[in-house]
């Protein structure tokens, strides 16, 4: 299957987004209302989550066929704290590991009602293979696809820094570590320049780094005291294994030495740069535990932040989608 982003049928004839399958082609303005509304489900630990009924009388399938803690956890509250029904189905607890093809487990949700499927998988293109393929009411979100895109962690990440420093055309981010297989670096770097940053850095070396013509208008550095110094906002990237080839060549202890955000390299960054990591983390490898856990880190932020996010596009989509049946049900009468 050829990598397909869906940026084209993202939204439906009134240009309402549908699905979010990723960040591409998305506006400014549309970023900015989603992040505006994640603002509001955000409560700070201690207080009661926030509730509605957004999606009530809705079903939500969670369809995680690549581990995942944090994505998976905060979908799954996120449609719960909304009024929906939810269903989490992993790759051992799902016909596929008996042969069943994707569209027919997906046919099969579908007929039991079924109206947001979240998906997360190894294979590029395969959200918006499903999204070409389910009927109008139905949406699919991306919750991390391949080394492609991981649209919700790039809007998290963005709130996330909005929150601690503000207006973005002020600032430097340094995206710092394995660039080429990180969807996340794809997706919080759209998100980024997109929302007008000052200046957004991609970190790493030679070997690890984006291809060409990879979110252009970002700067190149392959020396991490160049690329991070003076920078308000620091993200540490885990090293992906999964992705590599050749992945035993890597030197765990080595690549902290020369490119791990340790507190020495971190002060080369602006003083009250913030430090993000969208986990798991790999402790000693492309950040060390001092900075994680110290007063500079924002990555708990981020966890905090990402059931609300997941709430935002949860009622944001299927508000969307309900416009649309109204509308359908007004031509059809």
């Amino acid at each position: 299957m050829t990598t397909d982003t869906g940026s084209e049928l993202q939204r439906d004839h009134q240009g309402r987004l549908r699905h979010l399958l990723t960040l591409e082609g998305l506006s400014r303005d549309e970023l900015e209302q989603l992040l505006d509304l994640a603002q509001f489900y955000v409560r700070t630990p201690g207080d009661m989550p926030p509730r509605d009924q957004s999606l009530a009388g809705r079903t939500v399938a969670n369809l995680f066929f690549e581990p995942s803690t944090r994505t998976r956890v905060s979908f799954e509250l996120a449609a719960t704290r909304l009024g929906a029904d939810v269903v989490n189905l992993d790759l051992q607890s799902s016909s596929r590991v008996k042969g069943e093809t994707v569209l027919d487990t997906i046919y099969t949700l579908q007929s039991m009602l079924v109206d947001v499927f979240v998906m997360r998988d190894a294979e590029p293109g395969l959200p918006a293979y499903v999204a070409r393929h389910v009927p109008p009411h139905v949406s699919v979100l991306n919750a991390g696809e391949a080394h492609v895109s991981h649209p919700t962690q790039g809007l998290l990440d963005a709130l996330t820094i909005r929150q601690r420093k503000g207006d973005f055309g002020s600032l430097c981010v340094a995206i710092v570590g394995d660039i080429r297989h990180s969807r996340v670096a794809r997706s919080s770097g759209r998100a980024l320049l997109t929302l007008g940053v000052g200046e957004l850095r991609l970190v790493s070396p030679e070997s690890l780094a984006a291809d060409p013509g990879e979110l252009e208008g970002a700067k190149r550095f392959t020396s991490l005291p160049e690329g991070i110094r003076g920078a308000d906002v620091v993200m540490a990237l885990r090293i992906q294994r999964e992705r590599m080839p050749n992945a035993d060549s890597i030197d765990g202890d080595a690549f902290n030495r020369e490119w791990g955000i340790t507190s020495e390299n971190l002060g080369r960054a602006k003083p009250g740069a913030i430090v993000l990591h969208p986990g798991p983390m790999n402790r000693g490898v492309e950040i060390t535990s001092d900075v994680a856990d110290g007063p500079q880190s924002a990555i708990r932020l981020q966890v905090q932040n990402g059931v609300a996010v997941r709430m935002a596009v949860l009622a944001t989509i299927v508000r969307n989608v309900q416009a649309r049946n109204v509308e359908a049900g007004r031509r059809a009468g």
